[in-house]
């Protein structure tokens, strides 16, 4: 049984805002070309809408199905046959959703429009978000989108099951019938109590073990309460013992009396502590004034000696500056007579630069002068020349327009045709001799010929003579007037006589138009950049140059500066300015010399001033102080002093020596913070007697005992329970895995026959291969000369075409079953190279026979020669 999709039509559906159709789809090969962004894959994804998704649902696919930023309700209308049969379908999604299905059995509508499509295609309803094309049964597989034939996948349940229940009678096996999922189904029910899908524990083993683990958790409660207990009988017996210790040591005057007499020693040793104070401050004052004494006897030892230096570096100073005083004396003379040069010098050279200067003006003002004169007469020449541009551009704008000299051409061509008929159907008048007395309508009629295009009165003497030329005559002579009055407005529009004078015009335009060219390079030729002047290249830089230029004088008939002598004398003083600036330089260092001598000189000897009239200072100051006069007789009277304060210092040292503060009242500390340890422990002893005596009185009455043997009790209870169920569970998971292990082994006899049906078309592109496929019937690997490949490792080209070779032979056995088959590939074959592309077009070629193939590619090059039917999409697509 085949399905054959006969009309698509689509309106308001993702690209397709307005209605759009597409008809006369045929059984065989339908093949549509069209370019990318045409909405090519917008119409299987109509398709799979139309036939698998629930016209109720909202979810995130079925949003997608509306038009960007259109708020509209996404309509499709299929008319397909299936067996022959014929059926519509019409599905609006999101507003207004509504579903109605015509067939054989009638017309159907909502959810009985979806139970009837399931049914017809073998597929079941989808409840994923995006779309699960695992649920759309034998179409699912065959409708392969956009890049979904990559790689080489399996066929879902659906279908695996369709195809078993095809291939049960080829196999001998009944193995995954009927009998096999009623039995499966029950053992899965029970199963689903014990075990998770993914054979975790779960339901009634949970329930155990919580049960299980609730009961040892009371057991160790109990037990541990009565431990307790029993603990705090031992511990009250512990705290009483402890307790008469602690009052026993409380009691003990020995601390005491040990604390009265370290608080009489620690006053002996802070007496002691006071002495060795008093004792270091009078040691500190007897060095203060030896030491006062001894600074002021050095330093005036040493102002005395700083007196002394002072007095010889001066000296030493103020002989040397009296011998370089001479010639510092001639350096500053030098230097002095090397500035006056220097400034002649400058001068004479700014004189040679200002007159070399106004010569080189001179020189560029007659240059300017000459480019002015140039820039004129080229001004002139383009006046001249820009006047015949003009005069050529307007003969070039005569130039007659080539349909109009068609026209005139035309009209020509009229009026001597028209002429030609008239001169045919007119009659000639031929009249010699004597003409006294012969008039044609009227006028006197002179002799020669005479053409008569309408009746004519001619009068003979007394006779008249009326000629009447054929009636033909006179409308030619009315179309050889229209003609002539035709060209005649012609020519007076163009203001020319005749066609002969239109194409002279054209022939002078012409010319012109040629000139044009040669005046423009002449023009171009004749204003070129000027960089005296400084002018641009270009005609209107040349007259904006020339209307701006004011009348010079011209001075070409005066004499031009000598430039070049000029310069040299300009060198001539540079090079006397430079000799001037050197014997300056030169002068300037001897001097500088002759100072770096004598500063240091002049330092030293003013520090020597400074130096001697500081010490005679310091030494009046100190000779003034009181002191003074008995500083020898002191200094050796604080030695003294000095000595014997050190000599007591030590002697008060060691009295305290004998008697540490520190350590006696460590030793106090150490006896109350005992006394108070044993304080607090008889109040924390007493607390911990009352706790136990309480937690001993509320526990004792509570049957603790009691209580832990019945949780014990429940314990057994409730692992003997959970035994129980372990072995029920593993009883079933053995028995649910022995059964899928023999339904495994039976699947297993169904892939012969599916790799028998794929291998008659792998052959074609893979000849010499052998096929294994696994146990859900996808293909898993090919071996060719004995090595095996997985199609993981295949390239997508191959994967690519052995997806779609695999798809044709399930196609094949459902065909075999009667189900509703047709193959949608798009863009497919997109990896292949030429060879085998042509080898897979003859193989869909062939399968097109037995089914309907859609092709939609945009490959125009690669499948413009394949026979079928072609779909062209309209413009609105």
């Amino acid at each position: 049984m085949s399905l054959v999709i006969r009309q698509i039509a689509i309106d308001g559906f993702r690209k397709f805002r307005t209605p759009f159709a597409i008809d006369d789809l045929t059984e065989g090969l339908n093949i549509v070309i069209e370019p990318n962004e045409t909405g090519k894959s917008t119409l299987l994804e109509a398709l799979r809408a139309a036939f698998f998704v629930r016209h109720t649902t909202r979810n995130q696919l079925a949003q997608s199905f509306a038009p960007y930023g259109e708020a509209v309700g996404p309509e499709i209308k299929v008319t397909f046959d299936v067996d022959g049969a014929p059926w519509s379908l019409t599905k609006r999604f999101l507003r207004s959703p509504s579903l109605e299905i015509t067939g054989p059995q009638g017309r159907a509508q909502g959810d009985d429009a979806e139970a009837r499509l399931n049914v017809l295609l073998g597929s079941v309803r989808d409840t994923s978000r995006g779309g699960d094309v695992s649920t759309y049964g034998a179409l699912g597989l065959l409708w392969v989108g956009q890049t979904e034939a990559l790689a080489v996948s399996g066929p879902g349940q659906i279908v695996r099951d369709t195809i078993a229940s095809t291939l049960e009678a080829e196999v001998g096996s009944i193995m995954g019938g009927d009998a096999y999922r009623r039995v499966r189904q029950r053992i899965d029910a029970q199963y689903e109590l014990y075990w998770s899908p993914s054979g975790q524990k779960r339901g009634r083993q949970n329930e155990a073990r919580e049960r299980s683990d609730a009961a040892e958790a009371a057991a160790r409660e109990a037990n541990e309460r009565l431990a307790a207990l029993e603990r705090s009988f031992s511990e009250l017996d512990a705290a009483r013992g402890r307790l008469k210790i602690v009052q026993r040591e409380i009691a003990d005057e020995t601390d005491a009396q040990a604390r009265k007499d370290l608080v009489g020693s620690l006053e002996v040793a802070r007496a002691a502590a006071q002495i060795l104070s008093t004792r270091k401050a009078e040691r500190e004052a007897a060095a203060s004034k030896l030491k006062g004494l001894e600074d002021l006897q050095s330093r005036h030892a040493a102002a005395a000696i700083s007196s002394d230096n002072a007095t010889t570096a001066l000296t030493t100073a103020q002989a040397k500056r009296t011998e370089l005083r001479e010639a510092l004396s001639t350096a500053k003379g030098k230097a002095a007579t090397a500035r006056e040069e220097l400034e002649a010098a400058r001068s004479e050279r700014q004189d040679a630069r200002a007159a070399l200067a106004a010569g080189e003006q001179a020189l560029r003002l007659n240059r300017r002068q000459a480019a002015t004169a140039a820039a004129r007469r080229r001004h002139d020449e383009l006046l001249k020349l820009e006047q015949l541009h003009r005069d050529a551009t307007a003969l070039a704008a005569t130039a007659i327009p080539a349909k109009t000299i068609e026209t005139l051409e035309a009209n020509d061509r009229t009026v001597s045709q028209a002429q030609a008929i008239v001169d045919a159907g007119a009659t000639r008048l031929a009249l010699s001799g004597t003409t006294d007395g012969i008039t044609i309508d009227g006028e006197p009629m002179a002799a020669g010929e005479r053409t008569i295009t309408r009746a004519t009165h001619i009068v003979l003497g007394g006779a008249q003579l009326i000629v009447s030329p054929p009636a033909a005559a006179a409308s030619a002579e009315e179309t050889l007037a229209a003609a002539l009055r035709k060209r005649r407005a012609t020519l007076e529009e163009l203001q020319l006589d005749d066609l002969a004078a239109a194409r002279s015009r054209n022939e002078a335009a012409r010319d012109a138009a040629a000139e044009l060219r040669t005046l423009a390079a002449r023009i171009e030729a004749a204003t070129p950049a000027d960089d005296t002047l400084p002018i641009a290249a270009g005609p209107e830089a040349l007259k904006l140059f020339v209307a701006d230029l004011e009348s010079e004088a011209s001075d070409s008939d005066s004499t031009l500066p000598d430039v070049t002598g000029l310069a040299a004398a300009l060198d001539a003083a540079d090079t006397k300015l430079a000799r001037a600036e050197g014997t300056q330089d030169s002068a300037i260092a001897a001097l500088r010399r002759v100072e770096e001598e004598d500063a240091p000189l002049a330092l030293t000897e003013a520090g020597a001033v400074s130096d001697l009239a500081n010490a005679a200072n310091l030494l009046q100051e100190i000779e003034a102080r009181p002191e003074w006069p008995s500083l020898d007789a002191d200094l050796a009277s604080a030695r003294e002093t000095a000595a014997e304060a050190a000599v007591r210092l030590e002697n008060a040292k060691r009295d305290a020596s004998a008697h540490d503060v520190a350590a006696i009242n460590r030793k106090i500390d150490v006896i109350d913070a005992r006394v108070r340890m044993a304080a607090e422990t008889r109040i924390r002893l007493e607390t911990e007697i009352a706790r136990l005596e309480g937690t001993i009185e509320s526990e004792g009455g509570l049957g603790l005992a009691d209580r832990a043997a019945a949780a014990q009790e429940e314990v057994e209870a409730a692992n003997a329970a959970l035994q129980r169920v372990t072995e029920e569970a593993d009883s079933l998971k053995l028995l649910r895995d022995t059964l899928e292990s023999a339904r495994n082994e039976t699947a297993a006899k169904f892939v012969g026959p599916v790799a028998k049906r794929a291998k008659r078309y792998i052959a074609k592109l893979l000849p010499d291969c052998e096929l294994t496929f696994s146990e859900d019937l996808a293909l898993a690997s090919v071996t060719r000369t004995g090595v095996d490949e997985s199609c993981a490792n295949l390239s997508r080209g191959t994967q690519e075409q052995l997806a779609v070779l695999t798809r044709i032979a399930f196609a094949d056995l459902l065909l075999e079953q009667g189900k509703p088959v047709s193959l949608i590939l798009d863009d497919p074959l997109v990896y292949s190279d030429d060879g085998r592309l042509d080898t897979m077009i003859e193989i869909l070629t062939e399968a097109a026979t037995r089914m309907q193939i859609i092709l939609l590619t945009c490959r125009d090059r690669a499948f413009r020669h394949v026979p079928g039917k072609r779909i062209i999409l309209g413009p609105t697509a």
